[in-house]
């Protein structure tokens, strides 16, 4: 950018240097039980943990054999055999609470309830059709009831175990209020018999598509594609001013948009980009706030955006492609954001890049791009409608072990040229524990079998409170009231139905995984703003809930991602999450500008030129606030050109010609300021 050329060398920062040194994996285990419950599982060991092991293959290979062969299945016998699986491996995984695992150790009473609980929907399972058939009847049989109850409860209580408190207040909280409503038999029933409750549609999105897509991406990792996309940034990016910082912006973009967790992308990339950073010299919590950034934004970032593209889809009810272009210019905008103020903060600190001799050889890394052959497979299928969305999913885990298969025969082909057997290499390498990053064996398919289960649990458990949350406001026409009583306090004005909107999403997102936190947010929050007295575009609307959602995990109190950073930059969790905060500030700007001008998500476009304006404005406007926040441009801002550069580009991404060009002039006025004072300030040197 020429707004860089000639500037002032900062001054030397005479402190005592930082520690440079990085959590180990313990250090970021430790955080992670603290913080996140997914992280606190058993300890198995031996046969126990290899019948565990066996369990969860079992029931990956279930879900996508039920997806692809068996999807004519009653939808009563399929989801509650799927949740039935999910209770008997959840509970083999997440003990009563946190610091109570012993090796090889499983309460009776955890037993018990993992038993009843599975053996409530395996009994809905094989008698279906004679309790379909009873239809509202079944509310008056006690056993029934007392099935449905014990059913419900044993999901509550993994969802406790497995993902928190917080999703739990918002069901018990309506559960309260529709048993004060309705009959307590009737709303036993519809939570538990029907499609309404714990059998909605995000339950059955889960068991339809989101399984598949998360079995999918724990292939994915198990080809070496992140540390292809971490070598990619580095050469694009390394060596430029502060490089490592943005080859964390652009890895984590890339990976986060496969992994469809927050939390993992942070600590697979962080251990990685974080100690390049703090050896660079940003500080700890800095270093650690721009992974969580970067890879909680991984999940907005097209086409896959961690699963999330296909769900959106499936609800609005428009094809993948849209949902896939549609986020392409708020995903650029909000990387654009935190690349802008991590060049900032290095031009403030005045830190280098990596050696262009230390970096991968772009030319050398282009031998790979069959990585990335999976993800073509699959976004192109999808796409251009070839086969079903899961469908597609399980053809590119095929794909995917292909890719595998490639790296095994590179190795023998290597092996050969070295003068050794290539076939007792290729045959090595098939049953190896380990192997190369970019090899398969049947131990890592195996493994990500295992680890796609195991994802499931958390996604699973949180989409069928999401199913209760939406059956209690279905059942008791919540729905209605909630819209009422948002529109009679906002008085009809937008901007306050929005601000109301991202209140609850953050609230009601924090620490549920992605794809379930958008059904929750589907479900309750995005109607309110579609209500004609709002006036938001269906479209918008659910980008609205979708990105509130999303940024929960970078935000105090209960911000996952920007602890799991911290665990590995050895940094203050609380100071790590704020940063976060500051260096996301795009993800709480970019949804309010695409609400009140929907043409940034490309809709109700009449004129090309209406977009580029939007995006070049939001762009300079984005530097306004990130220049403001960082507090350094040419030299050391003052307290009221932050302030006017804060206006400024506020100004520039509200909608309307007036405010552009007000904000323009006032970012534009200080940026020459500071420009003119650095030269005055070098010529008096």
């Amino acid at each position: 950018m020429s707004f860089w050329k000639k500037e002032t060398k900062p001054p030397v920062d005479t402190a005592p240097a930082e520690d440079t040194g990085v959590g180990t994996a313990a250090d970021v285990d430790e955080v992670m039980k603290k913080y996140d419950r997914e992280s606190n599982t058993r300890i198995w060991e031996g046969t126990p943990k290899i019948i565990v092991k066996t369990l969860m293959i079992l029931f990956s290979v279930y879900s996508i054999a039920v997806t692809l062969f068996f999807s004519t299945w009653l939808p009563e016998v399929k989801l509650t055999t799927f949740l039935a699986w999910v209770l008997v491996i959840g509970y083999l995984n997440f003990p009563l609470r946190k610091g109570s695992v012993r090796v090889n150790h499983m309460p009776w009473y955890d037993i018990l309830i993992m038993v009843l609980g599975a053996g409530s929907f395996l009994y809905y399972a094989f008698n279906a059709k004679d309790i379909i058939k009873l239809s509202l009847r079944a509310a008056k049989v006690d056993y029934l009831l007392v099935i449905a109850v014990i059913g419900v409860l044993a999901l509550i209580e993994l969802c406790r175990r497995s993902v928190g408190l917080p999703i739990l207040c918002v069901v018990g909280a309506l559960l309260i209020y529709t048993f004060s409503q309705v009959q307590w038999r009737i709303a036993i029933y519809n939570l538990f018999y029907t499609t309404t409750g714990v059998m909605n549609t995000p339950i059955n999105v889960c068991s339809k598509y989101i399984v598949v897509f998360i079995i999918f991406g724990a292939f994915l990792e198990r080809t070496g594609i992140a540390q292809f996309f971490i070598n990619l940034a580095n050469a694009v990016a390394g060596s430029s001013a502060g490089g490592p910082a943005k080859v964390a912006v652009i890895s984590s973009a890339l990976c986060g948009m496969v992994s469809g967790s927050s939390v993992g992308n942070t600590v697979t990339t962080g251990s990685v980009t974080i100690p390049m950073m703090k050896k660079t010299g940003y500080k700890g919590e800095f270093a650690g706030a721009v992974e969580a950034a970067a890879s909680t934004g991984g999940q907005i970032m097209p086409p896959i955006m961690g699963a999330a593209a296909f769900l959106m889809a499936e609800y609005m009810g428009v094809p993948y492609a849209t949902v896939a272009l549609t986020a392409i210019l708020p995903a650029v905008l909000y990387f654009t954001g935190i690349y802008i103020a991590v060049h900032l903060e290095a031009r403030k600190l005045g830190l280098k890049g990596i050696p262009k001799d230390e970096l991968p050889k772009l030319r050398v890394l282009l031998r790979k791009i069959y990585l990335l052959a999976p993800l073509v497979v699959l976004v192109v299928m999808v796409s251009m409608n070839l086969k079903t969305m899961q469908t597609s999913a399980a053809i590119a885990i095929l794909v995917t072990i292909i890719v595998g298969l490639i790296g095994n025969l590179t190795n023998a082909v290597a092996a050969a040229g070295r003068g050794e057997n290539a076939l007792g290499t290729l045959g090595r390498s098939l049953i190896s524990r380990e192997g190369d990053a970019e090899s398969i064996s049947i131990f890592k398919i195996f493994d990500a079998l295992e680890a796609g289960g195991k994802g499931t649990i958390t996604v699973a458990v949180a989409c069928a409170m999401a199913g209760i949350v939406a059956g209690c406001i279905t059942v008791t026409g919540l729905a209605s009231k909630l819209i009422t009583a948002i529109v009679s306090v906002s008085a009809g004005h937008m901007m306050i139905a929005l601000v109301l909107t991202m209140l609850c999403c953050i609230v009601l997102g924090m620490g549920v995984p992605t794809t379930a936190n958008y059904c929750i947010m589907a479900a309750t929050c995005a109607p309110i703003l579609m209500n004609p007295a709002i006036g938001v575009e269906p479209m918008a609307a659910h980008f609205f809930v979708f990105y509130f959602g999303i940024v929960a995990d970078i935000t105090p109190p209960v911000a996952l991602a920007a602890y799991a950073g911290s665990a590995i930059a050895k940094a203050p969790p609380m100071k790590t999450a704020l940063n976060a905060t500051k260096l996301a500030i795009a993800a709480f700007i970019v949804p309010y500008i695409f609400a009140m001008n929907p043409a940034m998500l490309l809709v109700n476009v009449t004129n090309p030129l209406q977009v580029v304006q939007i995006v070049i404005s939001a762009l300079i406007g984005l530097f306004g606030v990130a220049a403001a926040l960082n507090g350094f441009l040419y030299q050391k801002i003052n307290p009221l050109f932050r302030v006017l550069l804060v206006a400024g580009g506020l100004g520039m991404m509200i909608p309307g010609t007036l405010t552009d060009a007000a904000g323009l002039v006032i970012v534009a006025a200080v940026v020459l300021y500071q420009r003119t004072a650095a030269k005055r300030a070098k010529a008096a040197e």
